[in-house]
């Protein structure tokens, strides 16, 4: 059977199952919409968790940064472990038993005020938005390249499939289907690791592999990786950081700070019958996700030697001359995975010294004694541009894998970004339907509307989302990256300061909210646009790209936190602190232990 045949009955296969069990779990009344009845067993949530968690930026586009920014792509790994590490022992029990299911419905009866929870609102759907930008940008690369369909069409196949399941299942739905999804995924993500780790050091664990020696050499896997990217211009894949230490600093804090206020993980630890069920099904997901986390960084630095060596074959596995004219390949002669990609417009070559040969370097490189180097060979500059958003969709291919691996990991890829997107589409109906129409405008509303508005609102946020992901502002894990920034600036610290000190009132969680979110989306809208638009951003107003020490916009969230938490405690010292039955409500939801809920509010 052909590769593209084998592609379609895999990633049809996969389709009718999540369709199918939507249909099977599709949600009767609002409880079963906005939280699944709250009956979903600690294992089954946990593994929904890890794929709601898992996006696209987890599967498709982590490993390829990695893979691009070596030892400095980590902090992604490290941000997000750590986010969700934080997001499970420090806050999921204790606004699992607040009781709330959606985010604004906590911070609007913590901080006893309807502002408050729309404001909430507000941040929500601006960090959700932006994070199913990225969704949509990993569902474009995976359709157009496994379906053979260009990137736009992928995306309006992905926004109808979503569109499917999400709206007719609710929680409930959503819920058994990303149990589905963790299973392809973590499935597609680790035998293809498996098989490529045996192919290049004979060690079936990836884990393990990427500390084994090379088969037929005495030098480790990342010993030779080094050796050859910096052969090539590039930095030493081992110790280069992404761009000054506090900027890699801040990038990791914000992404795990971010991790920790996003609210469509929040709402699963509600799907659960008891808080403790909610605390085991954190660990069970913490378990999950760790699988693919530790399999990342041995996928990234085998498909950056598994490139290399298909573009330049005997320096990797031999001691072949890098500048050697015949050490890079004819371009005629390449394999055919970098055919197929080329036509997804992902991977590029532009023969720029006319040598018919594919060179594949630095060419932006400060190492005067390797451009001279790269001059005396006549290369005039990088002939290849590879997304890194293909990295380990490509893999497989790369290393000449089986056709039913393939389209595992076709399979795998479109399962990451749906099940995170689903998520997301549920978070933002919740906030709409629920938090703002039923809780504000029209409390009367009846249950089958507000069900109803909570369909059409998904609806709506889905088109928003395919359109502005037709025009991304950057690769998936990136654009992700802002989202978790937007996170981290608004919702995160009205959570923490919530739980954690009793008296905070809603003046200083109002104000700190408002203000990070709006310091953040002005740091961010002037390197990227406003709302992402091309041709809007406004870098002059700030004095240049990275104005602020150095610090890009992607990690520009740990920076609103913190105005965000100034701006909350000085505007709280000038007002009158948080009700009395209020400061017994939180001192009431920190008590360790116990599964009641608390039965205080406003």
């Amino acid at each position: 059977m052909d590769l593209q045949t084998t592609i379609y009955i895999g990633v049809g296969l996969s389709f009718a199952l999540y369709i199918g069990i939507a249909i099977w779990a599709r949600a009767g009344s609002t409880s079963e919409f906005y939280a699944a009845g709250g009956s979903v067993h600690p294992i089954a949530n946990g593994m929904a968790t890890a794929a709601d968690w898992m996006s696209a930026a987890s599967f498709i586009s982590m490993a390829g940064l990695i893979s691009n920014m070596g030892y400095g792509g980590g902090l992604f790994l490290m941000g997000w472990t750590g986010g969700y590490v934080l997001l499970a022992m420090l806050l999921a029990p204790y606004l699992r038993k607040f009781g709330k299911f959606t985010v604004p419905q906590f911070i609007g009866d913590r901080f006893y005020s309807k502002s408050a929870s729309m404001v909430a609102v507000l941040c929500l759907l601006t960090a959700s938005l932006t994070y199913i930008i990225g969704q949509m940008t990993g569902v474009g690369v995976a359709f157009s390249r496994f379906l053979g369909v260009s990137s736009e069409v992928g995306i309006y196949a992905g926004m109808g499939i979503v569109f499917m399941y999400a709206v007719f299942g609710g929680m409930k739905g959503i819920t058994y289907t990303q149990v589905a999804q963790y299973i392809v995924l973590i499935l597609a993500y680790t035998v293809p690791a498996v098989f490529i780790s045996l192919q290049l050091t004979g060690n079936a664990f990836p884990q393990l592999g990427l500390g084994s020696n090379i088969i037929g050499q005495d030098v480790s896997l990342l010993a030779k990786l080094d050796t050859v990217v910096t052969d090539l211009g590039f930095g030493k894949y081992t110790t280069t950081t992404a761009g000054s230490t506090l900027n890699m600093f801040v990038y990791t804090l914000s992404l795990m700070i971010g991790t920790a206020g996003l609210p469509h993980v929040i709402m699963r630890f509600f799907t659960v019958p008891t808080v403790k069920d909610a605390r085991s099904s954190a660990g069970w997901a913490l378990v999950f996700i760790a699988i693919l986390y530790t399999t990342a960084p041995a996928v990234a630095a085998m498909a950056k030697i598994n490139l290399i060596r298909t573009i330049t074959p005997g320096v990797v596995m031999g001691n072949a001359d890098v500048y050697g004219k015949e050490s890079a390949i004819e371009f005629e002669k390449r394999p055919d995975w970098m055919k197929r990609w080329e036509k997804t417009g992902l991977l590029k070559f532009e023969d720029k010294n006319g040598d018919g040969r594919i060179q594949y370097y630095n060419d932006k490189s400060k190492d005067e004694a390797f451009n001279a180097k790269a001059a005396e060979a006549g290369w005039k500059g990088n002939e290849l541009n590879v997304n890194a958003d293909i990295i380990v969709l490509a893999n497989p291919e790369i290393a000449l894998l089986p056709n039913w691996v393939i389209a595992l990991v076709a399979a795998g890829g479109l399962a990451a970004a749906l099940s995170t997107a689903a998520g997301l589409l549920m978070a933002i109906s919740a906030a709409v339907s629920h938090d703002l129409i039923k809780n504000i405008f029209v409390p009367t509303i009846s249950e089958k509307n507000e069900l109803l508005a909570g369909k059409v609102s998904m609806a709506v946020a889905i088109v928003v989302a395919g359109w502005l992901g037709l025009n991304p502002p950057g690769f998936a894990a990136g654009t992700v990256a802002l989202a978790f920034g937007i996170a981290a600036s608004s919702l995160f610290p009205a959570i923490m300061m919530g739980i954690f000190s009793k008296k905070m009132n809603k003046e200083g969680a109002i104000a700190g909210m408002l203000s990070g979110l709006f310091i953040t989306l002005f740091y961010v809208f002037a390197h990227k646009g406003i709302f992402f638009v091309k041709g809007t951003d406004f870098l002059p107003v700030i004095g240049g790209a990275n104005s602020f020490f150095g610090i890009t916009p992607e990690a520009f969230g740990a920076v609103g936190a913190m105005v965000n938490f100034i701006v909350a405690y000085a505007v709280f010292k000038v007002t009158k602190a948080a009700p009395a039955h209020i400061q017994e409500m939180v001192e009431s939801v920190r008590i360790p232990r116990g599964s009641k809920l608390v039965d205080g509010s406003h």
